[in-house]
């Protein structure tokens, strides 16, 4: 869809660009000499190359000049100076190669308003070339607003067009409509100027009017820094809001993305000595390459990362003789900065982008200052993420506790009754004398039998079930969409496997007797919702009384599955 609408442009481009000046030629052919003519398109130029943008739309501060041109020479002149002012524009603001539309499609929209304005003006009896205020008056204010409002109606339908609709009284509208009281008056002043002391006169106004829109451009960045910097501010608190390491990363580089021009973004964590990649983005999608560690001091990343300075570099050209390690071929502009916490480099951000000149010395203390609570936020995340897992986890077995489980279960239940699950089915395990086991080999030996059971039990269950270490030498097995006849099934095979394979254990009582192997054995019970419980109490409930009276009285080794009484 993107490339027909591209197309659309060029086409439309080719249409209005031979057919426009074609019309103004005959309308209004130049009668303009070299030197005037060098010294417009000079002026012009150099008040191209300061172009505002602001609220990301660009300002064209030149229009006085073409203003002052239209009048003086004629339409077609206004039109050609126009456009080479609007090629100089998008040089200024460093248009990028798949950006190049942008320019047919301005450079259309120019000739459609020009043609359009200069047929007003010569409708209501305008002329170019010397006329008194009365007389230009009227022809030249039907003029500047038919320039005004043709450019606004198709700036915003160009904007549906291109899916980005806006509203047509907007801040571009108040923004152009500021422009316009600035430079009709400046514009009507430069052409009487220029009647009575010819192009001189385009210095004497220009240089005032240049310097102007320098101190104007000055004090946007200002306003840009301030504004950067706010949104630093805010970028900072929702990234120490997030609790999840992983959320945290995925934040970091969308708002960085958002902020700068991006097409490659490396988070680097710094582990022992090398830099290892953490998280790599290129053009908005996550890759998980095999990228080969950095050393310090290797390459651009490992010079941050020893200097604990940030850079920065316009082109490949710059940066070329010192990359080491991975970096994308089409990469040229490149800013990296180290993520520090108390004073200590403890990782590296590495942007860049297809697109030179890309990035400015403000924008580094912008990313340095999201580097310092990214630092922050992703170690409080961690510190979460440790702290909850251990919360969840049994320190001696690493399986999920009691309070984890019973959580988990009461969540697959809630799943149940929604029908998002059709059955579940529990298994409760009991180690069968382990009190024999602790009495003859020592608490610790039973310790270490609990350990090696949980790694059994996990290989034996894998991704199945979720396995839970429930209180004591007890154990349960949690399978979702998993029937009564199935679960006894797996049941049965963790009992065999258990039996059959005897446990290896240091004599704690008498480190004299070295290792024993010890036999080991477990009951089990079996409960399956919804036909045995209605609830997560009752299914443990359940498969309990299935473990002690259908197995353990039973006689112990077995498994047993719950009977309704």
């Amino acid at each position: 869809m993107k490339g027909a609408k591209y197309t659309l442009v060029w086409v439309f481009w080719l249409i209005a660009f031979p057919t426009s000046l074609w019309f103004a030629y005959q309308i209004s052919p130049p009668e303009i000499h070299m030197r005037e003519a060098v010294i417009f398109t000079l002026m012009a130029a150099a008040i191209a190359c300061m172009p505002l943008i602001i609220n990301g739309t660009t300002l064209f501060l030149s229009h006085w000049i073409t203003i002052a041109a239209f009048l003086s020479y004629g339409l077609f002149f206004e039109m050609v100076l126009l456009q080479f002012a609007t090629v100089i524009v998008m040089f200024a603001i460093k248009l990028r190669r798949h950006e190049l539309y942008r320019y047919f499609l301005n450079s259309s929209m120019l000739f459609i308003t020009s043609l359009i304005a200069g047929l007003g003006f010569f409708a209501v009896g305008g002329q170019t070339g010397f006329s008194t205020l009365e007389e230009l008056f009227i022809p030249i204010t039907i003029y500047q607003l038919l320039y005004f409002l043709v450019n606004q109606i198709l700036l915003y339908f160009v904007s549906i067009i291109m899916g980005k609709k806006q509203r047509f009284f907007g801040k571009d509208f108040v923004w152009e409509a500021i422009l316009l009281l600035v430079v009709f008056p400046l514009g009507i002043s430069l052409f009487y100027l220029n009647e009575f002391m010819g192009p001189i006169s385009v210095l004497l106004i220009g240089v005032p009017f240049i310097s102007f829109a320098f101190v104007l451009r000055m004090y946007n960045s200002t306003e840009k820094i301030n504004d950067n910097l706010q949104k630093a501010v805010e970028i900072g608190h929702q990234l120490t809001e997030r609790l999840q390491v992983k959320e945290v990363m995925d934040l970091f580089i969308q708002k960085i993305s958002q902020t700068l021009p991006v097409d490659y973004a490396y988070i680097l964590d710094v582990q022992e000595d090398e830099l290892v990649m953490l998280r790599q983005m290129e053009n908005g999608e996550q890759r998980f390459d095999d990228i080969v560690p950095l050393k310090k001091s290797e390459g651009i990343s490992g010079y941050v990362w020893e200097t604990g300075k940030g850079l920065i570099y316009h082109e490949k050209k710059d940066w070329n003789h010192y990359a080491q390690g991975y970096i994308p071929a089409l990469a040229e502009s490149v800013m990296c900065v180290p993520i520090i916490r108390s004073q200590k480099v403890e990782g590296v951000l590495f942007l860049a982008t297809t697109r030179k000149k890309a990035y400015e010395k403000f924008q580094l203390m912008i990313v340095d200052i999201l580097c310092s609570y990214f630092a922050v936020a992703l170690v409080n995340a961690r510190h979460y993420e440790e702290t909850k897992r251990n919360s969840e986890r049994c320190a001696l077995t690493k399986l999920y506790n009691y309070r984890y489980f019973e959580e988990y279960l009461s969540s697959k239940m809630s799943a149940l009754h929604s029908g998002k699950c059709k059955k579940i089915s529990l298994i409760m395990l009991d180690i069968d004398h382990f009190k024999q086991i602790n009495d003859t080999y020592g608490h610790q030996a039973g310790n270490e039998i609990l350990a090696k059971m949980a790694t059994r039990l996990s290989d034996l269950i894998g991704t199945r079930g979720t396995l839970a270490r429930y209180g004591g030498e007890e154990f349960v097995i949690l399978l979702p969409d998993t029937d009564q006849q199935i679960a006894l099934r797996i049941a049965e095979n963790v009992r065999q496997t258990i039996a059959n394979r005897p446990f290896t254990v240091q004599n704690e009582l008498d480190p004299s007797l070295g290792f024993a192997e010890v036999n080991i054995t477990v009951s089990i019970g079996v409960s399956t919702a919804p036909e045995d419980a209605d609830d997560a109490m009752s299914l443990i409930r359940h498969a309990d009384r299935a473990l002690y009276i259908g197995a353990k009285r039973a006689g112990r080794n077995r498994v047993a599955e719950y009977v309704k009484i």
